[in-house]
């Protein structure tokens, strides 16, 4: 297992400068990979070029580029330029994002994800590979039957026409999908005890291509907050798992309250939603079970984690990334340390 940094995107505390001196300090310390990631504000290509081009060997990854907010021949465009700027250290995340911002801020409809995402990913594929694009889908005709486009390709060598496709994926079709069509799953809210039934959907779209989980990288992304108090460290995430659980969708349609949910968390989810929906954001983020937010982050002093990462890896992890909750670069530069430290002793990098 390798560890990695999810950055997340901008925000009023999570400025340029402390963005990337985070990056930086993993990169030194020898991660696998940077993701950024998008929602309505920053967009994760620019800031991951800018990251790139202020590090020396960490990958860079989108986590994810939104599938409604470029067509798919943009993306591979996109995918295609970073990667050979970066000198091949591109990994291209994916995501339908939600009917939310899929429907309010990019104007597309959320209908049928799994097709949609099925068919941008071949024609991400194909643009990447040089070879000329043409396509006949449900969601993407390429080049338009009725009108004066031609097919095209490519227009210049990039330094690699395979580049590592990730899927965001929640649900067990998702799941499955991505085993079939990725190289690798970005998950959230992963917890080891829970890990083998998703990976087991994920197993079975790889058998359908005739593959294993063998090289197909699972990547969640994990809080971790250091202290010696584990009870006092979640309470700087349950905020982050409120908002996902109780208010990242509607009511009849949360991927994230349905995961906890079969994850064993039924009646504590349908509260926070609740709670969340009319207003109670505080009260939701309480009754978000301390299990839960154990299960799913690094939290305690240095040795927990690292026997908490040990548990990780032995789930199926292949890349660990830390969603940092802290109050500033310094910190964070300190949390990325420590978290290195717990993983050289706990034996994972031998």
């Amino acid at each position: 297992m390798r560890l990695g940094l999810n950055i997340g995107y901008l925000t009023p505390w999570s400025t340029p400068d402390s963005l990337l001196a985070l990056a930086r300090e993993a990169d030194q310390l020898g991660f696998a990979v940077v993701w950024a990631a998008e929602a309505y504000g920053s967009d994760s290509p620019t800031l991951l070029s800018w990251i790139a081009a202020q590090t020396e060997r960490i990958d860079i990854g989108s986590a994810v580029m939104q599938i409604p907010g470029r067509t798919p021949a943009a993306s591979a465009m996109t995918a295609a330029t970073l990667d050979t700027l970066s000198g091949g250290r591109f990994r291209l995340g994916l995501g339908v994002s939600g009917p939310q911002v899929s429907e309010g801020w990019h104007g597309v409809r959320f209908a049928k994800p799994l097709a949609r995402t099925r068919e941008y990913v071949d024609v991400v594929k194909l643009a990447l590979s040089r070879k000329q694009v043409t396509y006949e889908g449900e969601f993407h005709t390429l080049p338009l039957p009725d009108g004066p486009g031609k097919a095209l390709r490519l227009n210049f060598h990039p330094l690699r026409t395979e580049i590592p496709v990730y899927l965001a994926a929640v649900g067990p079709k998702n799941l499955e999908l991505a085993g079939e069509i990725a190289d690798g799953w970005l998950a959230v809210f992963y917890a080891p005890e829970f890990a083998q039934e998703q990976l087991g959907q994920i197993a079975a779209g790889r058998a359908k291509v005739g593959k294993t989980l063998d090289g197909f990288d699972i990547v969640p992304s994990v809080p971790v907050v250091i202290g010696d108090d584990v009870e006092m460290c979640a309470e700087l995430v349950r905020a982050y798992a409120a908002l996902y659980v109780g208010g990242m969708g509607s009511r009849q349609q949360n991927f994230y309250n349905q995961l906890a949910t079969r994850m064993g968390y039924g009646e504590a989810a349908a509260q926070v939603q609740e709670l969340y929906l009319a207003g109670r954001q505080r009260d939701a983020a309480a009754a978000i079970p301390m299990e839960f937010i154990d299960r799913t982050s690094l939290l305690g002093p240095k040795d927990r984690i690292a026997r908490r990462l040990r548990e990780f890896a032995e789930s199926g992890v292949t890349t660990l990334s830390l969603a940092l909750f802290v109050a500033d670069a310094d910190s964070g530069r300190e949390t990325l340390r420590t978290v290195a430290e717990a993983y050289a002793e706990s034996g994972l990098g031998d």
